[in-house]
């Protein structure tokens, strides 16, 4: 049954980590309480989503760790990168969402504003890439929080599946996706690869995975380097 919020209730009635159906001045309204300043708002078909930010040890490792092979990626490869954890995106109106790791690349990175308001995607164009790390929300991740990044013009959603060590990868194309092994956000980085780091933090600490990860990374940079005539 669906949840309605037509007439005003108190934020504690709103059931965390489920959709519920509410206009979009209600979903402002309950984003505005201090009672969930550390929660994350998803919006979309006219339904809100609060969700309990992730506090567990291995939702919180392989999203640092995640974030930080990409960066080490990117600088290692030299492709222009910006990562962001925990922003916001906007389209006033219709859809909402929070990410737990984003990243604009290429020229793309230029147009990401330089304040703390959350990113306007009736101005400004969404991220290349948004990625959830999924303790308990694998479900809705896949489902249509899927369907909603979608429908904001995401180029790549990943889903990582933080009990199995997995990353579910979609390529986003003419309002649809379908499942890649290889990123196309990234270029020529398999996904295996970071599912391997992900699995490595069981018995590695952080600077272990980091050096293998700086090995695979700086071979793949110099074996797709284009070969210089002579």
């Amino acid at each position: 049954m669906t949840v309605t919020l037509d007439t005003p209730i108190a934020p504690p009635l709103v059931t965390p980590n489920t959709w519920v159906r509410a206009s979009w001045d209600k979903f402002l309204a309950l984003a505005e309480q201090p009672e969930f300043d550390q929660a994350k708002f998803y919006y979309y078909q006219s339904e809100l989503r609060i969700e309990t930010m992730g506090v567990g040890a291995n939702h919180a490792i392989d999203n640092g760790l995640l974030y930080a092979a990409l960066v080490l990626y990117c600088a290692l490869t030299g492709l222009m990168s910006r990562g962001l954890i925990n922003a916001s995106y906007r389209k006033s109106g219709y859809q909402e969402a929070q990410p737990d790791i984003s990243f604009y690349v290429g020229s793309a990175v230029q147009s990401i504003p330089q304040t703390n308001e959350l990113i306007d995607l009736d101005r400004i164009s969404a991220p290349n890439l948004a990625i959830e790390v999924a303790a308990t929300s694998l479900n809705d991740d896949l489902g249509k929080k899927r369907l909603l990044y979608e429908d904001l013009g995401i180029q790549e959603y990943w889903v990582v599946d933080v009990e199995e060590s997995v990353i579910l990868a979609f390529h986003v194309k003419e309002g649809g996706s379908f499942r890649v092994q290889t990123s196309q956000v990234f270029p020529n980085l398999e996904l295996r690869t970071l599912e391997q780091a992900l699995r490595d933090r069981k018995t590695q600490d952080d600077s272990q995975i980091m050096q293998t990860l700086l090995q695979q990374f700086t071979k793949l940079a110099i074996d797709s380097k284009p070969s210089e005539s002579i």
